[in-house]
């Protein structure tokens, strides 16, 4: 039988976060990040990354696992991911899986398709072409080859375009093709796919002060020592910390490094809502109180005839 599983997902900025913890102190549950950048030690404010409070609430996971030089994917993610749900479920609780990386959770959800064409010496070839010609023409390249994957994957994506690139050179087939051929139809779970958003003015609005709050609390600082111990990692060419480097270097002042940062932001959080509108999205809600969905998730956990119990309600 396939064990419940919910997933708590949305554009960035539109609270899932929050409401998630709550949700998993009314629940009892326990929480997987699926954040692509919170995997990584160190990137914390630029990744509003859950504090110590929050974790001491609620216990999380998939958070802090590696160090920012170490490559992580996927593949990885699904492994670990998996591995903290069984946990979960061991100590008779309710794991709730929260984020808004769609390659991660699809995975997760419908597993990886088998993609041949590692080849490490190619990928530090094409890394290295990646640094010298820039992420915008390696995506060109890759929009001649695998026009499919260079829509879904943004020119900025270094990590994934050479993956894809990579696949392509070694195989001689697009990546679109191999995961078109799995259908990620790999599920081990029953899942309730719930998406947290909010009204487009609203969601602006909150980017913008979540913005203005990461360069207050320290982005800048992070920044640089992230620089100075790790050098130039592709991570810090992300949202925030390119502008926050930006900023430290003289190239933009404090108005115009924001501005960028939300800019950027919000061109995420419309592919975020794209993706999402291709997943096989249960509820889809605008701005949700922990009460209007606790009796949902309850419903569902108790119709899968889950083994995890539910505290009674209040």
């Amino acid at each position: 039988m396939q064990p419940p599983l919910v997933v708590v997902s949305g554009p960035t900025a539109a609270g899932k976060s929050a409401l998630a913890l709550e949700l998993a102190v009314a629940l009892d549950a326990e929480i997987v990040s699926a954040d692509s950048r919170q995997v990584y030690r160190g990137l914390d404010i630029g990744t509003a990354k859950p504090g110590a409070l929050e974790r001491a609430r609620v216990p999380h996971h998939l958070i802090d696992v590696v160090d920012p030089d170490v490559g992580f994917d996927a593949a990885r993610f699904v492994e670990l991911a998996r591995a903290a749900i069984a946990a979960c479920r061991e100590r008779r609780r309710l794991p709730l899986v929260v984020g808004g990386s769609g390659l991660y959770l699809r995975a997760l959800c419908g597993g990886l398709a088998p993609i041949a064409g590692r080849d490490p010496a190619l990928r530090r070839q094409l890394e290295a072409e990646t640094r010298v010609h820039g992420s915008a023409a390696m995506h060109r390249r890759l929009a001649a080859v695998d026009p499919e994957t260079a829509r879904r994957v943004p020119p900025g994506d270094r990590v994934r375009i050479v993956r894809a690139l990579e696949v392509h050179a070694a195989t001689g087939e697009p990546l679109s093709a191999q995961q078109r051929a799995h259908g990620f139809s790999d599920r081990p779970y029953r899942v309730l796919w719930l998406v947290v958003d909010r009204e487009p003015a609203a969601l602006r609005q909150r980017i913008a002060e979540r913005g203005r709050g990461m360069f207050a609390s320290g982005l800048v600082e992070e920044a640089v020592a992230l620089r100075r111990r790790w050098g130039a990692i592709p991570l810090l060419d992300t949202i925030g910390y390119r502008e926050a480097l930006r900023l430290a270097d003289g190239e933009l002042d404090l108005p115009a490094a924001i501005a960028a940062t939300a800019a950027r932001t919000r061109q995420y959080a419309k592919r975020q809502r794209t993706w999402l509108r291709r997943e096989p999205v249960d509820r889809w809600s605008i701005d949700p109180t922990a009460d209007e969905l606790r009796p949902l998730i309850a419903a569902f956990v108790a119709s899968a005839n889950a083994v995890v119990p539910l505290p009674p309600a209040p």
